[in-house]
């Protein structure tokens, strides 16, 4: 049916629903209020994610520009192996490799697949109005967007979040991340985490020429390193295992990022009439299993879907909330208790949880991130039955 849609928000979760929606006839306005959303280091594109981008036409743009991680091994500082699974075993469980690309270039690619004119950069949205023809979305500058629905794709701080559920307060979890890309090669067989007490320390190829990492730990909200971020970071971890420091001394300190973790109070309602929330505005999750952005692009592509085969958007709107949900609560739950498990205090507490993993077994692990993040988890509704869906074109 053609529709008009403003998507409010240029992040991952927003290019992404902008381009499905076109690339399904829809009108779209896309409005940000930054005049540069390509910001951020490097991230992972699991197997579910590039199902999803299959579905929309953008999977091998992706797989194309990013390196290819088959391993998932996990150290000690030491370098003791608490866990060292066999690639294969992990490519047959997950579908595919998954893709650790830079972010900027994730970005440009979905950017690129945006008609011209849709993008309305630098400008914010103000507020959002239910018109007896649909919306009304008002703009920082003044001028207004009128269309038949509005997606909410403006993360975290979501203003149409809070149109729909009032404020939602955000917490402190207590520690901070760091995020940077070294100008260095790794070992793909190391490619995963390197773990300390009440710390970690992510590691991953990205190309050939690059390896993309992140680090976590405790610290007051807000808190800055005196001596520079990066120079207190390897002084930190000067003495872990490689490829910790030598990732760390190839890296550029102005291309590092900073940024406190934050839990933010669940958005219970994510649809009502011509207005919906996809990404970070509907389910804002810590970054422990790498779901945050895979799940938006997921969000993108099966409410293009719905809106494609819906009489009136409304009710495709209802039934995105109501299929999405199911999926993405249990994840931002298990974030939740990863993230609480590596900052456990006392520390000793957080060392003896982590280390106790070695005992899972590895069928069992390797089940679960099947479940989470392999091209099976990414499922498409089918037809008016929510409790059938059926695999992505892309994965059967």
């Amino acid at each position: 049916m053609p529709s008009r849609i403003v998507v409010v928000g240029a992040g991952i979760a927003g290019l992404s629903t902008a381009v499905a929606l076109q690339r399904r006839g829809v009108d779209v306005t896309l409005v940000e209020e930054r005049d540069d959303a390509s910001s951020g280091a490097g991230i992972s594109i699991w197997p579910n994610a590039l199902a999803a981008l299959d579905e929309i036409g953008l999977g091998d743009a992706v797989r194309d520009a990013g390196g290819p991680v088959t391993a998932g091994a996990i150290r000690w500082r030491d370098g003791t192996w608490l866990r060292h699974a066999h690639p294969d075993r992990m490519v047959k469980a997950l579908g595919e490799p998954l893709v650790v690309v830079r972010r900027a270039t994730l970005t440009d690619i979905l950017d690129d697949a945006l008609k011209p004119d849709t993008r309305r950069f630098n400008v914010a949205a103000a507020g959002v109005a239910e018109t007896a023809g649909g919306v009304r979305v008002d703009l920082a500058d003044g001028t207004a967007v009128d269309a038949d629905a509005v997606v909410g794709a403006d993360g975290t701080y979501s203003a149409i979040a809070a149109h729909l559920n009032g404020p939602l307060e955000q917490r402190y979890t207590g520690y901070t991340a760091w995020r940077g890309v070294a100008d260095a090669t790794i070992d793909p067989s190391l490619a995963g985490e390197t773990l300390g007490m009440g710390v970690e320390f992510g590691h991953v190829p990205m190309g050939p020429h690059h390896a993309y990492w992140f680090a976590t730990e405790r610290a007051a909200e807000g808190a800055s390193a005196a001596e520079g971020e990066l120079t207190y970071l390897r002084k930190k971890y000067s003495s872990w295992a490689d490829p910790v420091p030598d990732m760390l001394a190839a890296t550029d300190p102005a291309a590092l990022l900073r940024h406190d973790i934050y839990d933010r109070r669940a958005a219970k309602v994510w649809a009502r009439g011509p207005v919906v929330l996809v990404g970070d505005a509907a389910h804002a999750m810590r970054p422990h299993l790498g779901q945050g952005g895979c799940q938006g692009i997921e969000d993108a592509a099966i409410l293009a879907a719905l809106v494609d085969g819906a009489e009136d958007l409304a009710s495709a709107f209802t039934r995105f909330a109501e299929f999405r949900q199911r999926r993405v609560k249990p994840l931002i739950r298990e974030s939740v208790l990863i993230g609480r498990i590596v900052n456990l205090r006392p520390a000793v507490l957080s060392a003896a949880a982590l280390r106790s993993t070695v005992l899972v077994p590895e069928s069992l692990l390797t089940r679960h991130m099947a479940a989470v993040s392999s091209r099976d988890a990414f499922v498409m509704p089918a037809g008016d039955d929510l409790s059938g869906p059926r695999r992505s074109a892309a994965a059967r």
